[in-house]
């Protein structure tokens, strides 16, 4: 399993249970992305209300391309789509550095 690293900014609201949580992360192209979801959707440790954010936290993705170029050589393109999760803005497949993933 892969995951996108990102960060838990906030807490946004108890409804619907078990809460839900605001997670940002920027892309390869210096763009900031945004997911509002249930706190579970993301690994990491449990978060709450009362967590000390920002608290880092993991995206499940897959793989889809990986950079083949010189230019490109550390740049991923993945999705998101494993948890039916998508940006605000209705994103599911983003490019990001090779460092911004984890199996862990």
């Amino acid at each position: 399993m892969v995951f996108l690293l990102c960060e838990a900014v906030r807490w946004v609201d108890d409804e619907p249970q078990p809460g839900l949580v605001e997670v940002r992360f920027t892309d390869a192209h210096h763009q900031q992305w945004t997911f509002v979801d249930k706190w579970p959707v993301f690994s990491g440790e449990d978060l709450h209300p009362d967590s000390s954010y920002p608290v880092e936290v993991g995206v499940l993705c897959d793989i889809l391309t990986t950079g083949n170029s010189a230019d490109t050589a550390d740049t991923v393109k993945i999705s998101v789509a494993p948890w039916g999760l998508e940006s605000l803005e209705g994103r599911i497949e983003f490019a990001v550095r090779a460092d911004q993933l984890t199996t862990s």
